[in-house]
């Protein structure tokens, strides 16, 4: 993709968000009983896959999942007029919520069947503003460190061209054991 021009990357993204939202069931949420039966991969694939239902969170905010594996996590968004604060640019909370949920759902990853997470901390260090101008946007998460009772993770936020806006890293409560 480094040899295409930002236009066309662009498009690329757009068509990946477009495929994702088509595929995605209406917003809602599953019981946890019913949670507990899935591996973590088999959830994601069955929100993937509109088997279950999309968090409303993301529905909310305007963001999708696009890529995840285990340790691994990507949503894509496009910041627009409904995410900015009164100084005229995206409000921080825009890119800590995207940071948050790919750091939190590559811990998720990872985990055991019936177990589940809390963030306990989140750190978001920002480098350049995001505007309704700056396209497409993913945020990475990636799993560092999975024990017993925390977690932690790192996730980077970035456009089309690579450009970083803000990273963050977390620690993770480990529920259920």
């Amino acid at each position: 993709m480094n040899d295409m021009n930002r236009e066309r990357k662009i498009a690329v993204w757009e068509a990946a968000a477009a495929q994702m939202r088509q595929r995605l069931g209406e917003p809602g949420v599953i019981e946890l009983q019913a949670l507990r039966s899935f591996t973590p991969l088999a959830f994601f694939e069955g929100i993937g896959n509109g088997d279950l239902p999309s968090p409303p969170m993301n529905d909310l905010i305007g963001f999708v999942p696009v890529e995840w594996a285990p340790g691994r996590f990507i949503f894509q968004g496009t910041p627009d007029l409904r995410h900015y604060n009164p100084l005229g640019t995206v409000h921080g909370g825009y890119a800590a919520t995207l940071l948050d949920s790919a750091m939190g759902c590559a811990v998720h990853t990872k985990l055991e069947p019936g177990l589940g997470y809390t963030t306990t901390d989140l750190r978001i260090s920002y480098i350049r503003a995001l505007t309704r101008d700056t396209g497409p946007i993913r945020a990475e998460g990636t799993l560092i460190h999975l024990g017993r009772s925390t977690a932690l993770a790192e996730g980077r936020l970035y456009d089309v061209d690579g450009r970083l806006y803000a990273t963050g890293s977390t620690t993770c409560l480990i529920l259920g054991r």
